[in-house]
């Protein structure tokens, strides 16, 4: 059995962005995962039954720091050995894919879910710009996750076009219907989560799943959903389910200020399941400044809600305006609340999106196919490399291993 090791900067992208995947992977492969936090990784290793390496790695530009990782990484791979690795996350993938092509692995390929520089400026985008080319200089197949993404790597010139290559429709993982279903939530259940949350029956509720970051547009949609609030004076909630990133990237303090004395705005923290957030709501707000292919909403058109969403990549290849949801500028809060608004007061166009939410992702997206494409292309790019690595990268290998040797 050939050994795939899949590569994450933190753990929890394990869980969220792959889940399931990687005990169906482990069907065929032998399975090992590499990320940080040693506790969190063990834990996720276990859930899916696989194996696993801790290796610490930060989301930050820490050029020391990652070249240790880089080390730790490349002499975990010569010691492994395996077949294909697979990364995910920026930081994962510079580290990753230099390590891998630096130790022989044949197969190395990188999946794209979102480039941080497209919202960076000056010094940072350069640095962002420079690493991204390198990651995928070592990579021998190069995954964005839609379309448009597949585009923007396109019009930057970081890889050639043989590189590159979305598998299926989009998406890393695709969405498990079954799962994901709102016939799970009857009207009792549902009533009984409002009511522990304190959401009445004729409440009309956004829904937010994400990090409570500036990055997500939080700033926007509060500011948003407060002054349309008191221009309706309706029976408004907006429900805000994710952890906030003080450090990484902070909200504005009067968002967090009005988040705190709103009673209509509901926080819950991180929540490991959230469809009954989805049940007990009317429809998801994610005005998010850049994405990959957002699971998010995924999940909420499979709940059957009509989304609101930024105009962005991944975003706009899932909602289509005014069939299951509506499209909105990015850091555009005068938009966010009119959609927001058109959404509450236009009942045919509610029923409408609502009607065509589900129906808009089934057969595009399901879980169990991509999967199989997944493993396909593995196999496709195994045969390419002919199972072995090159000359140049048996000399750096060499190389590396002298050095590696005389450190020790």
């Amino acid at each position: 059995m050939k050994k795939l090791v899949r590569i994450t900067t933190v753990p929890v992208s394990l869980d969220k962005l792959l889940g399931n995947q990687l005990h169906f992977m482990n069907e065929h492969y032998e399975v090992t995962a590499v990320s940080s936090d040693r506790d969190s990784l063990s834990k996720i290793a276990e859930k899916y039954g696989i194996g696993h390496h801790h290796i610490e790695m930060t989301r930050k530009i820490t050029p020391f720091k990652d070249l240790k990782s880089f080390w730790q990484v490349y002499k975990f791979l010569r010691a492994h050995r395996p077949e294909i690795v697979h990364t995910h996350t920026p930081k994962a993938g510079l580290i990753g894919m230099a390590a891998a092509f630096f130790a022989g692995v044949p197969v190395r390929m990188h999946t794209v879910a979102g480039l941080p520089l497209l919202q960076a400026k000056g010094l940072k985008k350069q640095v962002l710009k420079i690493a991204e080319r390198t990651t995928y200089s070592f990579a021998n197949g190069v995954y964005p996750n839609s379309f448009n993404m597949e585009k923007i790597i396109g019009d930057y010139g970081f890889c050639s076009a043989g590189k590159l290559k979305v598998i299926g429709n989009g998406s890393s993982n695709g969405i498990d219907l079954h799962h994901f279903n709102a016939e799970h939530y009857p009207e009792a259940e549902v009533k009984k989560i409002k009511a522990s949350l304190g959401i009445s029956a004729d409440d009309f509720t956004f829904v937010f799943v994400g990090r409570l970051v500036k990055d997500k547009g939080i700033n926007e949609l509060v500011a948003a959903f407060s002054a349309l609030s008191k221009k309706q004076k309706g029976p408004f909630k907006l429900l805000l389910v994710g952890n906030y990133e003080e450090k990484l990237d902070p909200l504005l303090p009067e968002t967090l200020e009005e988040i705190a004395e709103n009673p209509n705005i509901i926080t819950t923290g991180f929540q490991e399941d959230v469809r009954p957030y989805f049940a007990v709501s009317d429809a998801l707000a994610f005005p998010s400044y850049r994405e990959g292919f957002p699971n998010v909403v995924l999940q909420a058109a499979a709940m059957n809600l009509p989304c609101i969403v930024t105009n962005i990549n991944g975003c706009n290849e899932i909602i289509a305006d005014a069939v299951n949801g509506l499209l909105i500028p990015v850091k555009d809060e005068p938009a966010l609340e009119k959609a927001m608004e058109r959404m509450y007061l236009d009942k045919s166009l509610y029923t409408k999106l609502q009607s065509n939410a589900r129906n808009s992702i089934e057969g595009r997206f399901t879980q169990t196919l991509l999967w199989s494409q997944i493993r396909e292309e593995y196999d496709r790019r195994w045969l390419l490399s002919g199972g072995s690595e090159s000359r140049t990268k048996k000399l750096s290998r060499c190389i590396l291993d002298k050095a590696s040797s005389f450190l020790s």
